[in-house]
Order: structure tokens, then sequence, then C-alpha cells
């Protein structure tokens, strides 16, 4: 019997020592892409696939991402005094996206690991994992394709993307099988950042899972592997090669992904999101152009 899914976990316990001092006192989830800081887009996302009821797996000094997500009574008193009522709704939005709820990671010992902090309040149920590095456009449909090929095969399903050969090493990377489906795959084997030249494809596992519970029970005896760390794709390895509840499959996206962990990447996220809106792109779009010549 297939279960509806309805929850989501969002790892978010890492110190994102790339964007120091940034974020010495504040989490890189709340770092600002134009104007929403990170973790509401996935929190959005997770939401417009029908998941509601998320769990984020924090650290210490996360107390701000319960802050955003809960209500701000003396600010929303402040813009309804004023009559602002279009920031109001916009912080109000936040306070009801999805039924919230949190977990410490304690020791940081890997994303395998977060993962398996979720277990009490996933059950025997399959679910979603979201990492809030990757941002998915929302035109583009990823999550909920994953959940109905996860439904449908009764299997784990994880999000593949092509990469430039060069930088293969920088992901976990998948060896697969056509399917009969042109964009689903089957996982015959993942390895997390292989060394450079020994890459089976450049298909790359990219923040986004629909996971059998089964998962739970590979993670608990999973041995720490790269850089000390539990490593939820070693235990997706031993899922597709013992195929363990159903296997392994991969849905290959070719939609819009925003790169918001690495400085460079983040940047880029901000420019490509903000030449979208109809508020900032039609006076952005203009600079920009003019910006790029002066550099030549």
């Amino acid at each position: 019997m297939a279960f509806r899914i309805t929850k989501a976990v969002i790892p978010a316990a890492g110190l994102g020592t790339r964007f120091l001092p940034a974020t010495k006192a504040m989490p890189k989830e709340m770092l600002p892409v134009v104007d929403k800081p990170a973790i509401q887009y996935v929190v959005e996302e997770a939401v417009a696939a029908g998941l509601t009821d998320v769990l984020m797996v924090t650290g210490r000094n996360k107390n701000a991402l319960e802050n955003h997500f809960d209500r701000m009574t003396e600010l929303e008193a402040t813009l309804e005094q004023k009559g602002d009522t279009d920031k109001l709704k916009t912080v109000e939005y936040s306070n009801d996206l999805a039924d919230i709820h949190y977990v410490r990671q304690g020791d940081p010992r890997g994303l395998g690991h977060a993962v398996l902090r979720a277990r009490m309040h996933v059950g025997r149920e399959p679910f979603a994992v979201l990492l809030g590095d990757d941002l998915i456009d929302s035109r583009d449909v990823l999550l909920s394709r994953m959940i109905d090929e996860q439904q449908q095969r009764n299997a784990s399903v994880i999000a593949l993307m092509e990469v430039e050969p060069e930088s293969t090493h920088l992901y976990g990377i998948a060896t697969v099988e056509k399917t009969g489906t042109p964009d689903v795959v089957k996982i015959t084997g993942l390895v997390e950042k292989p060394s450079p030249g020994t890459s089976p494809s450049n298909l790359a596992v990219i923040g986004r899972y629909v996971l059998q519970p089964d998962v739970f029970d590979v993670l608990e005896r999973t041995e720490p592997g790269k850089g000390g760390e539990i490593q939820l794709t070693d235990a997706l390895q031993a899922m597709a090669v013992d195929n363990i509840a159903g296997g392994v499959y991969g849905v290959v996206f070719r939609g819009r992904r925003y790169d918001t962990g690495d400085r460079l990447e983040y940047i880029k996220s901000i420019v490509q999101l903000a030449v979208e809106r109809a508020d900032l792109g039609p006076e952005l779009r203009p600079w920009l152009k003019d910006f790029a010549a002066q550099l030549d």
C-alpha cells in the first residue's frame, strides 16, 4: 500500500563556514536570496508539492530559523498601524506555510546522521529530504515528479542532474541503467565525490530525495565514510546494490537550479532570480547590460 507523502525533512545544522563572517551569528539558511531567506524557498517548494509537515534538523545558534517561521506580533502590529498591508502580508505568509517542527542534530556527523535524527518524527512512512543549499525554480517541476515516481515504483527516488565531467568530484555520482521512462533511471551504484578521472558518469546527485523509511535501518548500520561522517550516499548505495525496499531510482532534472552553498554561485543565483522579478527585472536588466559593457 502506498502512503500519501506529507512529511519533509530539511537538514539545517551546518555551520556555513564558506560564508564567514556573515554566518558567525546568523544561520546560513537565513542568508537572503533577493528578499527572502534561502530556507523559505525550500519550505515553499515542499508545500507546493503537498508536503505540509516539515521537520528541520538544526544545530546550535539556529534560533533565527524558528523565529522566521513564527509570528512577530510587534512587527505585525507596527505594519498594520502604518497601513503597510503589502509588507504585512509577506511577514504573515511565512507564519502559516506549514506545520514546522524542529529537532537538534547534536554532533555534526554528516548528512546521513542528520536524516537519521528524523526517524522518530517520520515513523514508517516514505518522506522527502530537501537540502537548503539547492533551490529549484518554482516554474520547474521536480519534487512532485519524484513523489509520483516513488508512489508508482514503491522505491526510493533521488534527483540527478548532468554536470560537466571536470566537476564530478564535487558531487555524489550515480551509475545508472535506463528504464522505460526517458527521464527516469535505475540507480545501480553511487559514489561520494569520486577522485578526478574516476567518475562512473556525469549524473550528479542534487539535494532532493524521496525515501523509503527503510533508509533509517540502513543508516543505523552505515559506517562513517568521506570526512569521517555518516554519508546518506553510502546508505543509498547499499539500498541500490541490495535492492532494499524496491531499490533506488533517479529523476534526471534539466530545469533551473540555484546553488546557494557557494559564494560565487550564491551571487549568481540572486542575479538570476532578480532579473525574472516583475518588480526588479525591468530596471535591473538594462543596468546589468551597461555594467557588463564596462567590464570589456
